[in-house]
């Protein structure tokens, strides 16, 4: 089953916030999941057993770094981004 993910890492008491933020995104990308990052939250696009899976282990990730607060949205009705050609 298709499913979309809306993510977002918000790194507490830490030094560096960027590095969390990109290696739990890597997880993401390493499933082979649909990704794009935004200003403030990332989506997710792909079959619902590899998203379950990659958010596991991008929440295990997160943990390496410290303290931190991760809100998840999921949803089996969003429709997949629309494609652009950008010239």
């Amino acid at each position: 089953m298709a499913v979309a993910l809306q993510i977002s890492l918000y790194p507490l008491r830490q030094m560096d916030i960027i590095e969390p933020i990109d290696k739990v995104i890597d997880v993401f990308k390493s499933y082979g999941l649909e990704t794009h990052v935004g200003s403030m939250s990332t989506l997710v696009y792909g079959d619902d057993e590899k998203v379950f899976k990659a958010l596991q282990e991008a929440y295990a990730k997160a943990s390496e770094f410290g303290e931190f607060v991760m809100v998840a949205t999921l949803s089996n009705a969003c429709p997949l981004p629309l494609k652009f050609d950008i010239k």
